[in-house]
């Protein structure tokens, strides 16, 4: 029996409308923090819906979703954005959601941890019927700026500490990267900045991930040449699938615009997309069983590395 898989990403923007229209007024909206994450969990339960209805399995929400992306500044106003990974209000609409449509959900949230008082940049993993499968904290976070704009994500939220919790379905043997065997896929998640560093996609793949989902924020000249570059090659390496989904358009008040091009991978090269129902989503349909079979290149990566060398 064929292992094929229809997963889908959102590539959306802030979906609160009343956003004001200069960054002097963003001190406005400090007590409609409730609101904006509303507005925009409920785009998303819309899209979920949508996706479903394309015959999608999984989807995956973009970075910090429930929100506009504060962090190209330093505005502690934002931090009041930040709710518990498990029991906030986020999670608890979309629990609901992943049972209403028969979706595994990837929810990229702004997390406080309520015991330690620490915030996190953390997906949530809820499987379809609304049972949340764990969670994974964003392992590297980057401050800085190019040509476009800046990125200050560490004034928000700190680098995971490895404490993920204790799930039964986490078959990883690596605390800081889990992996979610789920009755479909078996599911990884890497945040944005962490596809850049050598060691994420191995520490997955090493560890059972036949799909990994990287949701991210990102723009600037280089960050748009490595996008289409980055995901192929990691793939390939691994033999895994990788989706890859950026935010696209400009969010008021900030000018930043965020390019999207978001796309799946596989181990053979860039998927072709699905039909969509919106633009909003992007969709494609995965063969599991490549990842079985022998590569066709003739390649054997596991039996021919020689990692005593790499040291």
């Amino acid at each position: 029996m064929t292992r094929a898989l229809r997963v889908a990403m959102s590539e959306t923007c802030n979906a609160y409308r009343a956003m004001p229209a200069t960054v002097a007024e963003l001190s406005s909206v400090g007590n409609r923090l409730d609101e904006i994450r509303e507005a925009n969990v409920a785009h998303h339960v819309g899209l979920a819906r949508a996706a479903a209805s394309a015959g999608a399995r999984v989807l995956g929400m973009g970075e910090l979703f429930t929100g506009p992306y504060f962090a190209l500044g330093r505005d502690p106003m934002w931090l009041g954005l930040a709710e518990d990974a498990l029991n906030g209000p986020t999670v608890t609409t979309l629990r609901a959601a992943a049972r209403d449509t028969g979706l595994i959900l990837v929810a990229p949230i702004f997390e406080h941890d309520p015991r330690s008082g620490r915030r996190f940049n953390t997906a949530v993993v809820i499987d379809e019927t609304g049972e949340i499968l764990g969670r994974y904290r964003k392992t590297h976070i980057p401050v800085g700026e190019n040509e476009q704009g800046a990125f200050c994500e560490t004034f928000y939220y700190d680098r995971s500490d490895g404490d993920l919790g204790t799930w039964p379905k986490n078959i990883s043997r690596n605390r800081f990267f889990p992996v979610f065997e789920t009755r479909l896929v078996k599911l990884g998640v890497a945040i944005c900045y962490d596809r850049h560093f050598e060691g994420v996609m191995s520490a997955l793949a090493g560890n059972g991930a036949e799909l990994v989902l990287s949701p991210a924020v990102t723009f600037g000249e280089k960050s748009r040449r490595m996008w289409d570059l980055e995901f192929p090659v990691d793939a390939a390496r691994h033999n895994l699938y990788i989706g890859g989904s950026n935010r696209r358009g400009v969010e008021p008040p900030w000018t930043q615009e965020y390019f999207g091009a978001s796309y799946f991978a596989g181990p053979g090269g860039v998927l072709p997309r699905a039909p969509s129902p919106t633009d909003e989503l992007v969709i494609a349909d995965l063969d599991l069983d490549v990842l079985r079979g022998p590569d066709p290149s003739g390649w054997n990566l596991p039996r021919d590395r020689r990692p005593t060398i790499y040291t």
